[in-house]
């Protein structure tokens, strides 16, 4: 059994080693077709991310927010629900934690930014709750109640933000009123958006991947979402559980919208986030939701993305490369299972006319 997942792991990473180096190749002949020289394009990306200590920061902030939405994904999925809702809980989790400084605006920070994380949590997982909550009790598919809660929540915000908790001196722009820069998380390197956040995304990664990998309840996670029906005669309470994971999973993206709103923007408005979630999840994809291999994959989709922005400046090629890239390998790794099938039935087959035409060779003899 061991040997079987060990083979099932190293045939993963050959899988994906390959689907990096055919993406590459194929935005190497679109490089080409378009007039670049993918080698100058490709060196000018990756040392684009490391061309200064401002860049470096940049794709340590990103690759932070990639791997906390990549592992509130992987929670849900370690239990069979699947959390596309991820963007509106970061989202709500953004405004509110924004809300929460302005109005105790005055106190001390050892006591708003704990009480801003603590209601950015909150109501991501209450909005994580009520799709868990439908799912288990009702069978509704969660997949459509997330996504119908994005939408809401990115209107509630949008409502919010241009209405009663409006920026006075914003006019017709909808954003809050600037936190007091006392609340603002310490920048760790100058003019990047690396702040004192990415300590507690350490802790909360590290805790995420010892609880799903190391403990009892980790494994009841793993074997909720494998066998949910085995799981449920062996005594786990499993509707309970699916609900805890997608309310953490919930309550995770609305830390990080917390950790976007007191790093980064400072205030609340619609750009908060660029679709965010759904990039850690098309990471926790391609990772298939295991843990280790999302945080290394959010470093290296956070390198090419911020190394694509210093490639335009410095190489004059468009950083849209880097989303190409990106869906090729997407796709090859969709198409991974069907490829190596193929593959292994093809070599079957020329093994069995091979062993054919010895045995045919030695009746003649």
């Amino acid at each position: 059994m061991m040997e079987r997942l060990k083979k099932r792991r190293w045939g993963y990473l050959l899988s994906l080693v390959l689907s990096v180096l055919l993406a590459f190749a194929i935005g190497a002949l679109i490089l080409l077709a378009a007039g670049f020289d993918p080698i100058r394009a490709y060196g000018a990306m990756i040392g684009g991310a490391f061309s200064n200590a401002r860049h470096v920061g940049d794709f340590l902030e990103y690759a932070m927010v990639l791997c906390l939405t990549g592992l509130a994904c992987v929670l849900g999925s370690r239990v069979g629900i699947f959390n596309v809702g991820g963007e509106g809980q970061l989202l709500l989790g953004a405004v509110v934690s924004c809300q929460v400084g302005v109005w105790l605006n005055g106190l001390s920070p050892w006591l708003v930014i704990p009480a801003a994380a603590l209601a950015a949590m909150v109501t991501g997982g209450l909005y994580a709750l009520l799709p868990g909550f439908l799912k288990v009790k009702v069978k509704v598919n969660e997949v459509i109640t997330t996504i119908m809660l994005n939408t809401i929540a990115a209107s509630l915000c949008q409502f919010l933000a241009k209405g009663p908790w409006k920026n006075a001196n914003k006019n017709m722009v909808a954003a809050t009123e600037r936190l007091d820069p006392r609340y603002w998380f310490k920048t760790l390197i100058s003019g990047s958006s690396l702040s004192t956040a990415i300590i507690a995304a350490v802790v909360i990664t590290f805790l995420t991947w010892y609880i799903m990998q190391k403990t009892s309840l980790g494994f009841e996670m793993k074997l909720t979402g494998q066998n949910p029906r085995f799981a449920f005669f062996s005594g786990i309470s499993t509707d309970r559980l699916v609900i805890v994971c997608i309310v953490v999973s919930g309550a995770m993206c609305g830390l990080v919208g917390m950790f976007r709103v007191y790093g980064v923007e400072h205030l609340y408005r619609s750009s908060i986030s660029n679709q965010y979630y759904f990039e850690g999840l098309t990471v926790a994809m391609i990772a298939r939701y295991d843990p280790v291999t999302v945080i290394g994959l959010s470093f290296f989709f956070a390198i090419l993305k911020i190394g694509a922005q210093g490639m335009e400046l410095s190489a004059g090629v468009p950083n849209q490369i880097y989303l190409i890239i990106q869906t090729v390998i997407i796709f090859f790794m969709a198409a991974e299972n069907g490829i190596f099938t193929s593959l292994r039935t093809g070599a079957m087959r020329r093994r069995a006319r091979a062993d054919i035409r010895r045995k045919e060779e030695q009746e003649h003899v």
